[in-house]
């Protein structure tokens, strides 16, 4: 299984609409870099939700419940289906992260304006020992 992290403005698509809705294609990513690590994602795969748009904090886990496939409404941009599993409470914010001092190589905190990535290790670690009751 591999841990990815996807940013959204919560006024866009929120923790909320995700829990509330239950499953979401996430669409909408024109960027690249971006394009390719969705395209990574494979059923079962994990992807940390993040606010961003002020707020900059994990709220959420989702699950990938199929591969990633071309968008039917744009074949040269790539969608992948996601499960709302759980909230992050309290979530984890962008200025923790940096403060951790552990992250300095994460496109987190390096490529501010990158929507979609690859979670480390590390930081899958630093996540479960700061909500050891939840089966990430």
């Amino acid at each position: 299984m591999n841990y990815f992290l996807a940013k959204s403005e919560p006024q866009t698509y929120s923790i909320d609409d995700l829990e509330r809705d239950g499953n979401a294609v996430w669409d909408g990513v024109r960027n690249a870099q971006a394009l390719r690590v969705i395209q990574s994602m494979r059923k079962g795969d994990r992807v940390f939700i993040y606010h961003s748009g002020g707020e900059s904090r994990v709220v959420g886990l989702a699950e990938v419940t199929a591969h990633s496939r071309p968008d039917p409404k744009n074949e040269k941009l790539t969608v992948v289906d996601l499960r709302f599993l759980t909230r992050l409470n309290p979530g984890a914010s962008l200025a923790g992260i940096k403060q951790s001092g552990l992250f300095a190589d994460w496109a987190l905190v390096r490529q501010s304006r990158l929507s979609t990535m690859a979670a480390p290790d590390s930081f899958l670690a630093w996540i479960r020992a700061r909500h050891p009751g939840i089966n990430i």
